[in-house]
């Protein structure tokens, strides 16, 4: 294992800042979070988080154009910070605290307004959000999608990755796919080769890479902040991504965060057919159009967990109610093309970068080059002068299929043990909220969502992350002990 101890000064310096910024005039044991959070605390902790006094905040959505495998793409997201930039806490490793927070699947980072609100307004923390590149409605400031997801004439919904460039339905081809039960039929726009969608398809692993390095750097950049990452389901194996493509992100803050895709793969084997077989694997050029059915496998198998199988006798209820919430959530995106890293499908990936690699006429070895920059979209790099992953803390709700303490203790754990060198890692239960963690239930108006932010800040400020955030150092665009 590579040497990764600091030299004396400036490990007496971070001893020396753990000791002004812990606890003052007292240098404490190493802090590290609960493994269990019980309701009832959950709730005290919610109360109090939200009776604190709202700091005054700046909000603002920015819309970027960067250039990725010789294509523009339209991106951005949203800013929330104090307007009085002194009330931005400084970490025990004398950087500001920043977190960089991804939406989950079919989304965009209005989705995460709530919760980059509460956590910047009660803590001062400065947030940061993305949406993935062709997810945002560029045509309109409300940034809300028109009409459903599939059209009376047969025509589906598409991405827009630039505002002057619009998918037409003679691009792609609509198919019906039954194969995996869990879903029920998907719905799915395949497009077709020689075409605008299918480039895109095939080159916006590359441009969702370019779209958070661009943010953080312009907003978090590394002489002022360190980075504390969030992506919620399916941007957790985003965020595990840039956890080793960003110099000064030094922590993941995971709730229901997804790990890197092929650790997820392993996590869902169960879930798609006896071989293993997970919707990563579809082509990769296919989009997932969501439909109601998207939401009824989440909240059938939440009633499920809360209530056990009494929640069949109010099935009616429980659909209507998914059906009724389906047309009012029509003005987000709803569509996904982010399965093949999302479930570490390497085929896939290795079938998208050659598509790309085509388009742009590489050479055999540039090719490869780009096949590994895809593979490697999914699992942790290793090596001599490579950033480690940093310390992570996985949390999970009550009722969540996809998460749970079962599968993280059998599966996400040892994976992450197995890596080269091991970060540290917690699992932390939460015994109340879904999926969806900040959404309402009885005595939780914003979830688990308050208490998951407190559980952040005192990670950050009470040295969870210190000993990494101070034992590497940028040299020349290469890290080294």
């Amino acid at each position: 294992m590579r040497n990764l101890l600091l030299t004396k000064e400036l490990r007496l310096l971070g001893l020396w800042t753990a000791f002004l910024f812990v606890v003052p005039g007292i240098l404490v044991a190493e802090w590290n979070p609960p493994s269990i959070v019980p309701r009832e605390e959950i709730i005290r902790t919610s109360q109090a988080v939200l009776s604190m006094p709202d700091i005054p905040l700046k909000e603002w959505e920015d819309i970027i154009r960067i250039r990725a495998l010789e294509m523009d793409w339209d991106v951005g997201g949203m800013v929330f910070e104090p307007e009085d930039s002194s009330k931005i806490p400084v970490g025990p490793d004398g950087k500001k605290v920043g977190i960089f927070m991804i939406h989950g699947g079919g989304g965009d980072h209005r989705g995460l307004i709530p919760r980059a609100r509460l956590v910047a307004s009660k803590f001062g923390i400065k947030v940061v959000t993305m949406t993935y590149p062709g997810q945002l409605y560029l045509l309109d400031p409300s940034r809300n999608w028109p009409g459903s997801t599939i059209h009376p004439d047969g025509s589906v919904r598409t991405p827009i990755w630039t505002k002057d460039t619009l998918i037409t339905r003679d691009q792609y081809e609509v198919v019906e796919d039954k194969s995996f039960p869990k879903y029920g039929t998907m719905i799915l726009a395949c497009a077709k080769e020689s075409t605008e969608f299918y480039d895109r398809m095939s080159s916006w692993p590359v441009a969702f890479e370019e779209t958070g390095k661009t943010l953080m750097a312009k907003h978090l950049p590394a002489a002022e902040y360190s980075i504390y990452i969030s992506g919620h389901s399916t941007g957790g194996p985003f965020s595990f991504m840039f956890t080793q493509r960003v110099p000064n992100i030094v922590g993941v803050v995971g709730m229901e965060n997804t790990p890197f895709g092929y650790i997820m793969r392993v996590q869902m084997r169960n879930d798609g057919d006896p071989t293993g077989r997970t919707i990563g694997d579809l082509p990769f050029q296919c989009l997932n159009i969501r439909t109601w059915r998207d939401r009824a496998r989440y909240a059938g198998l939440e009633a499920y967990m809360n209530e056990g199988p009494e929640a069949l006798l109010h099935l009616p209820v429980l659909m209507e109610n998914i059906l009724d919430g389906f047309e009012q959530g029509q003005p987000s995106p709803s569509i996904k093309a982010q399965t093949p890293v999302h479930f570490g499908s390497t085929h896939q990936l290795a079938q998208a970068a050659r598509a790309a690699a085509k388009r742009l006429k590489l050479s055999a070895e540039e090719t490869q080059k780009l096949i590994d920059k895809y593979v490697f979209y999914s699992r942790e790099l290793w090596g001599n002068g490579v950033k480690p992953v940093p310390p992570i803390i996985f949390g999970i709700a009550l009722a969540s299929g996809d998460h749970t303490p079962e599968r993280y203790k059998a599966v996400t754990l040892p994976m992450y043990a197995a890596m080269d060198p091991p970060p540290k890692v917690s699992l932390v239960e939460f015994k109340a909220g879904t999926h969806g963690y900040s959404s309402p239930e009885p005595d939780l108006p914003m979830g688990v969502l308050p208490a998951v932010a407190k559980l952040w800040y005192d990670a950050i400020m009470n040295g969870y992350y210190l000993d990494y955030a101070l034992t590497w150092r940028e040299v020349s665009g290469q890290w080294e002990p």
